[in-house]
């Protein structure tokens, strides 16, 4: 159990439990991100702004996709250092050009039958790809082939699966991160007239979200 901040709110912890912790599996496993050039996709959504936030604050840069230029700022402030509007631009093309041509290292990637070809096009040699969504297309014809050739390594999620000491990983750096300034937790209106039920011990949503040893 980690207790929550005294600057977070009861409704702001709330968030961090779900797409926090799926966020932070997106970013992290393939291991550290520091130095890493992450392409999240969809980083203005509930987990891909807690995933943009997360690697930037590990020391990655961002490169976010978004439909808008209200999300496109929504991106940039959570630490995206470039925002690809993906209905108005070739996303592939746009991550090669910002990355000289080589591809990013790792993808969190938010629905990857719709987005898989460009996702191929965007992954360099050795890189890899989270999937923690796929509503685009629920049955891709992935192409093998291509993946063996760059060496891709794919993977995929349910946060109930995620092993329990991976769980708790998560759970100590968001308890990190959250205690950072500028950090930007998403708040639903609905959970901003709720009221704490029961005991009142500050302890996270993501805390919750990890079982008892």
């Amino acid at each position: 159990m980690t207790e929550l901040p005294d600057h977070v709110s009861f409704a702001e912890g709330a968030t961090l439990g779900v797409p926090g912790m799926t966020a932070h599996r997106s970013v992290f496993v393939a291991g550290p991100v520091q130095g890493k050039t992450l392409l999240v996709t969809g980083g203005a959504g509930a987990v891909g702004h807690y995933a943009v936030q997360l690697a930037t604050w590990a020391g990655a840069r961002v490169i976010a996709t978004v439909s808008s230029p209200e999300k496109a700022e929504r991106a940039r402030a959570g630490g995206a250092a470039h925002v690809i509007n993906y209905r108005q631009e070739d996303v592939a093309a746009r991550v090669l050009d910002i990355t000289g041509g080589v591809g990013v290292d790792h993808i969190a990637e938010v629905d990857f039958g719709g987005n898989l070809a460009a996702a191929l096009r965007c992954l360099r040699v050795n890189g890899s790809i989270m999937i923690y969504a796929t509503n685009g297309d629920r049955e891709p014809k992935v192409p093998v082939r291509d993946l063996m050739q760059k060496n891709l390594a794919v993977y995929a999620m349910s946060l109930a699966g995620v092993p329990h000491s991976d769980r708790r990983r998560a759970q100590s750096d968001i308890a990190a991160w959250t205690a950072m300034p500028g950090r930007i937790l998403s708040v639903r209106r609905a959970s901003r007239c709720s009221k704490p039920q029961g005991p009142t011990r500050r302890s996270s949503a993501a805390a919750r979200s990890a079982p008892s040893s």
